[in-house]
């Protein structure tokens, strides 16, 4: 598994549009590809759940969903992804209430690449486990957490270990003391 201080090596995933229930809305594609050159001077935060249409995962889909602004105002682009399809996606938007008009994006592995480089996919069922990644400005991973498949993810706290990294950053004196942010 990939951990803090690696960079993420090339990728290509299907991202699903922030806002967008259709394949097309306005003349406007619902998809993009989402690359490790994709959002430029960002902070990254990707969060990967084993597949759509789960009962877990709506739950921590609408948390980050509902701190989506948030995480915006720290520039950081938040994008929740599985080994699902982006059709998918989109049908899981329109289907669950919660999900529709999802404020971030959400993206496709159907490949697995991602899910492979970063190592984090489920031996048995062959899913993404429940992993959270921080990528800094520079494409380096900054946090990981990790947990099985049936347990899920608390969005503030990711959002609290953000503002330590970013806090981190604007303080290198915290890296030589070795001392927590937050």
């Amino acid at each position: 598994m990939k951990t803090v201080g690696e960079k993420l090596e090339s990728f290509k995933v299907v991202g699903v549009k922030p806002g967008f229930n259709n394949h097309e809305e306005n003349g406007v594609s619902a998809f993009e590809d989402i690359t490790e050159s994709s959002f430029p001077g960002k902070w990254k935060v990707i969060y990967f759940y084993p597949k759509d249409f789960t009962f877990v995962c709506p739950t921590e889909i609408v948390g980050f969903n509902n701190l989506a602004k948030d995480f915006e105002d720290r520039d950081a682009v938040l994008m929740g992804g599985s080994v699902d399809n982006e059709f998918c996606k989109l049908a899981w938007r329109r289907e669950h209430p919660d999900l529709n008009k999802l404020g971030h994006y959400s993206f496709a592995d159907s490949t697995g690449s991602l899910i492979d480089q970063l190592g984090v996919r489920e031996r048995n069922e062959g899913v993404a486990l429940r992993a959270t990644f921080i990528v800094d400005p520079d494409n380096v991973i900054q946090h990981v957490s990790v947990n099985n498949l049936n347990v899920g993810r608390s969005p503030e706290e990711v959002l609290r270990i953000l503002d330590g990294l970013q806090t981190d950053e604007l303080c290198p004196c915290n890296r030589s003391a070795g001392g927590d942010t937050l």
